[in-house]
C-alpha cells in the first residue's frame, strides 16, 4: 500500500458563498482519499495528476479542468510536481476515509 501525503494547501480567494484553494504536491504523492457533500471544481495549474474517481482514472495536466461531483470517492496521484486549483462552496463538508 503506498504512503498517502497531505496536499500543502492554502487559501487564495473567498467571498460570501465561494472559497478557492491552492493545493501542492510533489511526483509520486498520493493524495488522501475523500468525497464531498457539494459540488467542486478543480483546475490543474501546474503539474500533471492522475484522478481517481468512481474506479475510473482521468488523466489531468496543466489547463484541464474537472467538476468533481457530489458524494463521489475521488482521489489524486501526482505525476509531476503539482499546482491545482479547487473551487468550491464554503459550507463543503469533506469526508476521509
Amino acid at each position: 500500500m503506498e504512503k498517502v501525503t497531505k496536499p500543502n494547501v492554502k487559501s487564495i480567494a473567498s467571498g460570501k458563498d465561494l472559497i478557492i484553494k491552492q493545493m501542492q504536491a510533489n511526483a509520486g504523492d498520493l493524495l488522501p482519499k475523500h468525497s464531498a457533500d457539494l459540488e467542486s471544481i478543480l483546475f490543474i495549474h501546474e503539474g500533471e495528476c492522475v484522478l481517481t474517481i468512481n474506479d475510473e482514472d482521468i488523466i489531468l495536466k496543466q489547463g484541464d479542468g474537472f467538476v468533481i461531483p457530489p458524494k463521489t470517492t475521488h482521489q489524486i496521484k501526482v505525476v509531476s510536481d503539482f499546482k491545482g486549483i479547487h473551487m468550491m462552496p464554503i459550507a463543503i463538508k469533506f469526508e476521509f476515509f
